[in-house]
C-alpha cells in the first residue's frame, strides 16, 4: 500500500515559489509566496523553509527568481551577475550541503546553456521543477528501503523534523515511518522536542498526527530513560551533510541520541538522499557548523527564559561519528559499514 502525504512544502507556481511558512507552527498553517531572490535568501536563512532537501529546492527556486530579475541584461552581463547571485544564495545556510548541490545544478545550466537570456531563464525554471518533483520520488524510495528494516510493531524514535516539511512532500526519516506504517499500522513514533527551535514538537508531531500515525512527544533529555525501559526499538533521523566516511551532521542533539542508542544496543539509522553525501570531505571534522542566534536559546515565544547577561553558545548542528550509525538509508539502498567503501562504491556506480 502506498502512503499519501497531505503536505506539499514548496512548489514553483508560474513565476514565483510558494512554500509553507514553518515559523508559524504550531499556531498556523500558512503558505507564503516568495517572488524575488533576496526574499528567498531570507526565507532560507530565517527558516521559513527548513530541512536539507527543502532548502536545496528553495535554493534552486532562488536562482530562478534572481534570473528573472536580471533577464533584461545582455547575456554577457547576465551570466556573471547571476553566477554571483547563485553563490550568494548558496551561502544562506552553511551546513546543509543539499543547498550547494542544488545551486550547482543551476549554475551548470547557466555556464553550459547555448540559449539566449530568456531561454536560460526558462531552462533554470524547468530544472527547478524537475528537481522538485524528483525529490518526492527519491524520498519515497528512501521510505521503502527503510521500511524493510523496521520491525513489526516497532516504536521509532526520531529527532528534529525530517519529514514532508523538511522535503518537498514525503520525508526522509518520516518517509521511512510513512512507508512502514502503510504496511503495518501498529508502528508508532516517539518524537524528541528538539530544543532550541522545537522542530520535533512544532513540526514532527503536527505532520504525524495529520497522517494519523500514533506519536508521543518527549523532551530531548528523556531518550535514555525510554531506551532503558525497552520502549524504543530503533532510531531514524535525517541528515544535513554526510562526509565520505559516514560521519553525519544533523540537528543539535542527534549525537546524544546516537550515543544513548549505542549503549542500549538500539539500531540507529540515518535517512537521507545521496545529495546529502559530500564526498569532497573526508570526515565530520570538516563539516561547517552553523552558529545561530542566541535569542533561539534565551527566548520562547518572544519571552526570555533565563537571566540577562548569561553566556550563550548555539550551534545548530552536531556530527554523529560513523561508528554509531547502523546504516544510511538512501534512494539507492541502505549503505552499511565500511562507509568509506560503501559510499565510494555507490557514487562510482552512479557515474557509470
Amino acid at each position: 500500500m502506498e502512503f499519501k502525504s497531505k503536505i506539499r512544502t514548496i512548489q514553483w507556481v508560474d513565476t514565483y515559489s510558494r512554500m509553507v511558512n514553518q515559523t508559524l507552527f504550531p499556531y498556523e498553517f500558512k503558505y507564503v509566496d516568495i517572488k524575488d531572490g533576496e526574499s528567498m535568501y531570507r526565507a532560507i536563512k530565517d527558516m521559513i523553509v527548513r530541512g536539507a532537501p527543502a532548502i536545496g529546492i528553495a535554493g534552486a527556486h532562488g536562482v530562478v527568481l534572481y534570473a528573472q530579475e536580471l533577464q533584461s541584461l545582455p547575456k554577457e552581463e547576465f551570466i556573471p551577475k547571476l553566477l554571483e547571485k547563485a553563490d550568494y544564495m548558496a551561502s544562506s545556510r552553511p551546513t546543509a550541503v543539499n543547498l550547494m548541490w542544488a545551486v550547482k545544478k543551476q549554475k551548470d545550466i547557466i555556464l553550459n546553456s547555448k540559449s539566449d537570456v530568456k531561454g536560460i531563464v526558462e531552462e533554470l525554471k524547468q530544472n527547478a521543477i524537475k528537481l522538485e518533483n524528483e525529490d518526492i520520488e527519491i524520498n519515497k524510495r528512501i521510505g521503502d528501503f527503510g521500511a524493510q528494516v523496521v520491525p513489526k510493531g516497532a516504536t521509532i524514535l526520531t529527532h528534529c523534523n525530517a519529514g514532508a516539511l523538511a522535503t518537498v512532500g514525503y520525508g526522509t526519516a518520516l518517509g521511512v515511518v510513512r512507508s512502514a506504517f502503510a504496511n503495518d499500522p501498529t508502528i508508532q513514533v516517539f518524537a524528541d522536542e528538539t530544543r532550541p527551535r522545537q522542530q520535533g514538537a512544532r513540526i514532527t508531531t503536527l505532520e504525524l498526527t495529520m497522517d494519523g500515525i500514533p506519536t508521543t512527544l518527549i523532551t530531548d533529555g528523556m531518550c535514555s530513560y525510554f531506551m532503558k525501559k525497552g520502549m524504543i526499538d530503533m532510531v531514524v533521523v535525517g541528515a544535513d551533510r554526510i562526509a565520505a566516511n559516514g560521519d553525519s551532521a544533523n540537528k543539535i542533539g542527534t549525537y546524544t541520541v546516537a550515543i544513548a542508542a549505542k549503549y542500549h544496543n538500539i539500531p540507529f539509522y540515518i535517512a537521507a538522499p545521496l545529495s546529502t553525501i559530500d564526498i569532497s570531505i573526508k570526515s565530520g571534522d570538516e563539516i561547517p557548523i552553523e552558529e545561530r542566534s542566541h535569542d533561539e536559546v534565551t527566548h520562547i515565544n518572544g519571552k526570555a527564559i533565563c537571566a540577562d547577561g548569561v553566556n550563550i553558545i548555539n550551534p545548530g548542528f552536531d556530527v554523529t561519528p560513523h561508528e554509531l550509525i547502523t546504516g544510511i538509508i538512501t534512494e539507492k539502498g541502505i549503505l552499511k559499514p565500511d562507509y568509506e567503501k560503501s559510499i565510494l562504491n555507490c557514487f562510482e556506480k552512479l557515474s557509470l
